[in-house]
């Protein structure tokens, strides 16, 4: 078996992941679930690990580097893949992409995402944990611009995950490490380039969160991700993440650019088949931005779960919305909230966009 037959079989499989390890079980991650893959020997493994590096890629491993890149199938689709040693043995994680991107209708997202993508400018966040389908999601919004807006799109990404095909927009994608030293160098360039909008794959410091501010503030729409589990814990780690001294600005700036945060989770649904996105959603209304300038960021949860009009929902309305509608199980619903009681109540009560 050729390493692309290894990946397609994954694929056909409906796994996300592939876990190689010498000296250990090869395994899938299919629905959120790991289980074991194909008996492959520690020298099959160690061969196919090193087979998908370069001269240059192996000789970084050797000085203790680990490897992140993409790479491309012969039927065009993409792989995601971190490389690293443990134990002194050899390890790595393939992310099977899709082969499409997905709509926002397909992916069975609520019509307040399709409204944040027809911003002109501003700041959108998509948060949530790894493996959440932050990525895939952003993407859907993109390729939504892409196909209704004669505009100039540069994605800044850390790989490539998708590739678009032009359609009304013009598109640029950059990876880091290939195209580019790094996010903030990449965001520094963008504002010289023209842009509508700016895609961040990942905002991991203060120099990439202050350049993405100034370019949503200066007329741009930003989309980016950050690694938080809700709405109100987003804004508090863009807040923390900067000098004490300039936090009142950065929170200023936010309040004046930010047109809404979606807080994702994959979860199992009710048939053990697959997994559904239960969101958080805020929208940067003008009750929004004022309790950012006055630091309630606490009073944010009862603003979204009274501003059902506006596309705004908690997670607790959404796991329950979803449990009504019988996507999700009772005990799905309850694992994946935050409040039990609180739970037990927006079950009992119902809740909606």
């Amino acid at each position: 078996m050729t390493f692309e037959e290894f990946i397609l079989e994954a694929r056909n499989m409906g796994a996300s992941d592939i876990h190689l390890t010498v000296g250990a079980p090869t395994v899938v991650r299919i629905n959120g679930e790991l289980c074991k893959f194909k008996e492959l020997s520690d020298v099959v493994v160690n061969r196919t690990i090193l087979s998908i590096l370069s001269a240059e890629q192996e000789q970084l491993l050797t000085t203790g580097q680990d490897i992140d890149f993409s790479f491309e199938l012969s039927n065009g689709a993409r792989q995601r893949v971190n490389v690293f040693r443990q134990s002194g043995r050899l390890a790595c994680c393939i992310r099977l992409l899709n082969d499409n991107i997905p709509s926002l209708e397909s992916l069975k997202m609520p019509p307040v995402l399709t409204e944040l993508a027809t911003k002109k400018r501003g700041l959108i966040l998509v948060t949530g944990p790894t493996g959440s389908g932050k990525s895939t999601t952003l993407s859907a919004m993109v390729d939504y611009i892409n196909k209704n807006r004669a505009c100039h799109i540069i994605t800044i990404e850390d790989p490539i995950e998708y590739k678009y095909v032009q359609d009304k927009a013009t598109i640029h994608q950059r990876e880091i490490g290939k195209d580019v030293g790094s996010f903030s160098d990449a965001l520094r360039s963008a504002l010289r380039e023209d842009p509508d909008v700016i895609l961040v794959g990942e905002m991991r410091d203060y120099e990439t969160i202050s350049l993405a501010m100034t370019a949503a503030e200066t007329g741009h729409l930003v989309l980016a991700t950050l690694h938080t589990s809700s709405a109100t814990q987003t804004i508090d780690r863009i807040i923390d993440a900067c000098p004490p001294h300039s936090q009142e600005q950065v929170r200023s700036q936010l309040s004046n650019m930010l047109q809404g945060i979606v807080s994702q989770t994959l979860v199992p649904t009710a048939d053990k088949k697959g997994r559904v996105a239960a969101l958080e959603i805020l929208i940067g209304t003008d009750a929004v931005r004022s309790q950012i300038r006055a630091n309630k960021i606490p009073q944010m949860e009862s603003v979204m779960q009274s501003s059902a009009r506006q596309g705004m929902c908690t997670l607790q309305d959404h796991l329950a919305k979803l449990y009504k509608r019988n996507i999700i199980s009772y005990e799905t619903a309850m694992e994946f909230c935050s409040d039990k009681t609180e739970m037990e109540k927006a079950l009992q009560a119902g809740a909606g966009f």
